[in-house]
């Protein structure tokens, strides 16, 4: 006889658990601590099978009847419904697993530590507010670029700039790569937008180039009444020409004392980045421990000693020169040195890149290590150090010298 609402609700806990029937194998265990379980029970290959379908009232008797008739149609077929339930459960969490969304955040939890702390923070937005509201619980595998455009489409309504239009775009398709790689993407449909969206114009950042400039900006710093640790990071900017954040999360114990020289990259070989020490550099480091030995970083925040210096905090002291930001940036130093470093002491080329840290590669393609040429590196840095203040020397008495100092062929 088939149940109803009111017999259920009306069914008490005894001493032992008991079972009530109701149609097509299907019946509700009333356990002692008064729990209702719905049970189907069938044969398959002439066994008795009991298979669990829920618990009253969560699941309502019209539920439980339904989940019934979908095992019963299965048993008719000669499946076994509870091998069917966990082959569905586990396709389900494959599918969680293989989101846009899941794929991305194991990319990010990957990725992340090699990168600088705002590089951490814009990857992370583009991903939470642009990215995983459109196509972060989608499959990787059904994703199409057609859904990658409407998420970027989306991010372009907000206002952007082309130019974080584009970060974002390379944001997915980094993900992609990282699914391809692993084996859960067989294509990166970002990569297919590239004619889709609005084309970035770099803007070089605002560097001062000619010998004149920066014997005028160096005498300029020396003359700064800002704080020693602003003072310090502006000189050892230019001696460095490393990224502004390298700069400023620059930690005492990445400076090998012994060796003369800053080690970034955590040691490892191939990734890591080496700013030898000059002696003028040296001097200024010493100076600085002395003031700032007590926190971890060598440019410590003004507000707490555990954080670093504030991004900002080169760029206003550069202002407060007079420098507004078409003429010279934190990031400028690099385009500087750059630039000074071949047309007027004529270093090689391979040399500088290196020591920008950007990627140069030999003729087969391939990335060089970054400790490669250190020693030409440190004679380069020496020599980059002198001529700073060379340049200096001639601004303060006003003769600028600009004649090309060629450096020795090796």
């Amino acid at each position: 006889m088939a149940l109803t609402d009111k017999q259920l609700k009306a069914l008490k806990p005894g001493d032992k658990k008991y079972t009530v029937t109701d149609q097509l194998g299907l019946m509700v265990e009333v356990r002692p601590n008064g729990g209702k379980y719905w049970t189907y029970r069938f044969r398959l290959n002439g066994k008795r099978v009991d298979m669990a379908l829920g618990v009253y009232p969560t699941v309502t008797l019209k539920a439980a009847r339904e989940r019934r008739d979908d095992a019963r149609k299965l048993v008719e077929r000669g499946i076994d419904p509870r091998a069917a339930r966990k082959a569905e459960r586990e396709a389900q969490r494959n599918i969680a697993a293989n989101t846009f969304e899941a794929l991305a955040r194991e990319w990010y939890e990957l990725k992340h530590p090699e990168w600088s702390e705002s590089h951490q923070q814009r990857t992370i937005r583009n991903l939470e507010h642009d990215l995983f509201p459109t196509i972060g619980r989608i499959p990787t595998s059904e994703i199409v670029p057609m859904n990658v455009l409407e998420a970027l489409k989306k991010a372009e309504k907000r206002g952007i700039t082309p130019a974080t239009l584009q970060k974002i775009k390379q944001t997915a398709a980094q993900v992609f790569r990282y699914g391809i790689t692993t084996g859960r993407c067989q294509h990166n449909p970002a990569g297919d937008l590239n004619d889709a969206i609005a084309a970035h114009q770099t803007k070089h950042h605002a560097a001062l180039t000619t010998p004149q400039d920066v014997g005028r900006l160096m005498a300029a710093i020396d003359g700064y009444h800002g704080t020693p640790t602003v003072i310090a990071a502006l000189k050892l900017s230019a001696l460095w020409f490393c990224r502004p954040g390298e700069l400023r999360h620059l930690k005492w114990g990445e400076i090998n004392y012994s060796e003369k020289r800053i080690e970034l990259g955590e040691g490892k070989a191939h990734d890591a980045h080496i700013i030898p020490l000059s002696k003028q550099a040296l001097a200024i480091l010493e100076e600085l421990h002395y003031l700032n030995g007590a926190s971890e970083y060598v440019f410590p925040s003004a507000r707490s000693r555990k954080r670093p210096m504030s991004e900002n905090a080169v760029r206003v002291a550069l202002r407060n020169l007079g420098y507004e930001k078409t003429a010279m940036t934190a990031h400028g130093f690099r385009a500087m040195a750059r630039t000074l470093l071949d047309e007027a002491l004529g270093y090689r080329l391979e040399w500088i890149e290196h020591q920008l840290a950007h990627n140069v590669r030999d003729p087969l393609g391939r990335a060089y290590n970054r400790t490669k040429h250190l020693e030409q590196r440190r004679e380069m840095m020496q020599r980059w150090a002198d001529y700073l203040d060379e340049l200096k020397t001639a601004a303060l008495s006003d003769n600028v010298v600009s004649a090309n100092f060629r450096a020795k062929e090796a």
